[in-house]
């Protein structure tokens, strides 16, 4: 390949891929996005829309292995692993738990440390350059609990975090009285409550399009509804079998989310991919809250959006194609409802499931793979919307200058 590749292919329009898209664009790439259904169909469009980097760390977590077989098997868990035989499942749970220790998280988010610093300016490089889509400012973003005792997990984090070497980690604790002073939407069953400063959130199908248009006036094609069968290494580049065609190109970025092995095996890449499902619905309130609201122990998430709240949550550990599970919108439900005043969670609208790209290390799989012509990037987990833009803006660079910068090896898609 060519040191500066010209004619750049990404499969997948979601936050990354169309991020990817439009900093190869900035340094002069030709660039065209593949979409087998249309932009933003996967995890990007019901996600929460959080861009906190102080909450952003890896999934596999000592808590995990406190959870307990048992819970993860209720159909109204957070936490919900479906009981059956399929053995990359449970492949990718022994691989899962193994990383859920002290000493790999630790390990994972030093990792985690230079995408974090990086990924709200990634935000506002798109903003500078044209991108029409805005971020608010999360003021304020409240973790709620029952009980003081319940927050002790999320303060340990936080201070692991802060740890770590990350930067800009403020964080305060609250009474309940003071959270529902600063949310009256809140009920008494708030008893404790963390205040996060610093952090944002977007609309995620909002922002999602808009990245499209942007790369779409700056001379991109993004093809909806075109599928991208097989990835093929030729001498001149690389092929993409299409439906009833094929295109070249000089290189590819394969960004597409839980269904990132089937393009990116054949090039090296064995990390297994899992889809981590998250449930989402819009609903009414009598008030909206000022900034986005957390409830970490039910594992929910509640964002601001228009005129209506985007309530989210769960990690269900099953096929990214498999339908709707309504049990997991009942315990969303349920969930939050001790919790909330003026919310009519029986008026829900845009009930969606998304399969986020988990990996077992709970580091996303981002640069070159066995192929120079081919590169890859996702395997984000919850993480895709707040790192997509920074994800891009360094995977170009892999792309276009033919070396992986350095903050990025720990993410190598061979590993």
């Amino acid at each position: 390949m060519s040191v500066h590749p010209q004619s750049v292919a990404v499969v997948g329009a979601g936050m990354v891929g169309l991020a990817t898209a439009w900093f190869l664009q900035e340094s002069g790439a030709q660039v065209t996005v593949y979409e087998r259904e249309h932009v933003a169909a996967g995890a990007s469009w019901g996600n929460a829309g959080w861009l906190t980097p102080s909450l952003t760390a890896p999934l596999p977590e000592p808590a995990v292995l406190r959870y307990g077989l048992r819970a993860v098997l209720s159909p109204r868990s957070p936490v919900y692993v479906p009981l059956r035989a399929d053995a990359r499942l449970l492949q990718f749970l022994a691989r899962f738990t193994r990383n859920s220790t002290p000493g790999r998280w630790r390990s994972g988010m030093a990792a985690y440390v230079p995408l974090n610093e990086r990924a709200l300016e990634a935000f506002d490089a798109l903003a500078a350059g044209g991108v029409q889509a805005a971020t608010h400012r999360a003021s304020p973003f409240l973790a709620l609990y029952r009980t003081e005792r319940e927050r002790e997990g999320l303060l340990a984090e936080l201070q692991a975090i802060k740890d770590s070497g990350q930067s800009g980690v403020l964080f305060g604790q609250l009474t309940g009285e003071q959270a529902r002073a600063l949310e009256p939407v809140l009920t008494d069953r708030v008893g404790a409550g963390i205040q996060l400063y610093g952090q944002r959130y977007l609309d995620p199908p909002a922002f999602v399009r808009a990245l499209a248009r942007a790369v779409r006036d700056r001379g991109g094609q993004v093809l909806e509804g075109t599928d991208v069968r097989a990835v093929r290494d030729a001498p001149q580049g690389v092929v993409l079998d299409l439906d009833d065609s094929e295109r070249r190109h000089d290189a590819v970025v394969v960004a597409t989310g839980a269904w990132l092995e089937r393009l990116a095996r054949r090039f090296g890449v064995r990390q297994p991919v899992q889809a981590g499902r998250g449930y989402s619905f819009s609903v009414p309130v009598a008030r909206m809250p000022a900034g986005p609201l957390y409830l970490p122990q039910q594992r929910v998430a509640l964002t601001p959006l228009g005129n209506r709240l985007r309530i989210a949550g769960m990690m269900e550990f099953r096929r990214p194609d498999a339908p709707l599970d309504p049990r997991r919108i009942d315990a969303v439900v349920d969930a939050v409802r001790p919790f909330l005043n003026g919310v009519d969670l029986d008026d829900r609208q845009d009930e969606w499931v998304g399969s986020r790209p988990v990996t077992g290390d709970g580091l996303p799989l981002l640069g070159r793979t066995a192929s120079d012509r081919v590169f890859v990037a996702g395997g984000h987990g919850m993480w895709g919307i707040a790192l997509g833009p920074v994800t891009g803006m360094l995977v170009a660079e892999a792309v276009l200058k033919g070396e992986t910068p350095e903050v990025l090896r720990p993410f190598d898609p061979l590993r």
